[in-house]
């Protein structure tokens, strides 16, 4: 897997045009329970920062976070273009806000199963996003999480028949949300704003970034950021904090031979 990561840096130094694509929880911070401190690794950011403002290669935030959720935690000198709620929120690099609207029966929809989750005292689970819920299952014992998933998956496939909605696994817990958007979306959605083609380099942890892994060119590199392997369509496996700071080195070394 380090071969094809070296094959890629040799690659890059010859780039034109060059893309960093990076989710955040779990690729550029560790997870925490309470997910108000998941502040990035040590250095990241200052490493961030370099590859920003030398302006060699374009820098995306991809994230299952809502953007307002993100922003106190990454804190940046100069704000990429992001992602947020798995694509359904996106900001500009120059500022620009826009969201994937809802129609009111999902509206109504995600109304009802959040009425549900407080009926039956599982707020201390849940994160509402501008256009989805999610159900947090990180730090609980199994019993429990298995409780938890047969409660809620019993009334969310029913909202989804109903409701014009559907709800996917991510690393850690259960969303329910709009279909049709995933970090594949947006990985295609970005590459097709260049007219011409970009090396590319996406990085990610969850369930989630594997809708990304699968849509990226031959040319791109995908990585899997996590400390224990899992199956996964990425080529190659980096464990953090360590590689994942030594693959951003390598990327500014390039970028400042110029």
């Amino acid at each position: 897997m380090h071969d094809l990561i070296e094959n890629f840096f040799r690659r890059l130094s010859q780039a034109e045009c060059r893309l960093l694509l990076l989710d955040y929880d779990g690729t550029l911070a560790p997870f925490r329970i309470e997910r108000d401190q998941a502040f990035p690794y040590p250095g990241v950011e200052n490493r961030l920062n370099r590859i920003i403002s030398r302006e060699k290669t374009r820098l995306f935030i991809i994230s299952g976070r809502a953007i307002a959720d993100l922003k106190p935690l990454l804190k940046l000198k100069k704000y990429p273009e992001i992602w947020g709620s798995h694509g359904r929120e996106k900001l500009s690099a120059d500022g620009k806000y826009s969201l994937l609207e809802m129609d009111e029966e999902q509206k109504n929809g995600l109304e009802i199963a959040a009425n549900f989750i407080l009926e039956n005292n599982l707020n201390d689970y849940l994160e509402r996003k501008p256009v989805s819920l999610a159900i947090h299952f990180r730090g609980l014992e199994k019993n429990k999480i298995l409780e938890l998933k047969d409660k809620i998956t019993d009334n969310w496939n029913r909202l989804e028949r109903e409701y014009n909605l559907t709800y996917s696994k991510f690393d850690g817990g259960l969303e329910l949300k709009i279909p049709g958007f995933d970090k594949g979306s947006v990985v295609k959605n970005i590459l097709a704003g260049f007219s011409h083609p970009c090396l590319t380099a996406y990085l990610g942890d969850d369930l989630t970034d594997e809708d990304a892994f699968k849509v990226l060119p031959e040319t791109a590199l995908s990585i899997l950021v996590r400390p224990d392997f899992r199956e996964t369509a990425a080529t190659a496996w980096i464990k953090p904090p360590e590689e994942l700071i030594e693959f951003l080195d390598r990327w500014i070394k390039i970028d400042d031979t110029e």
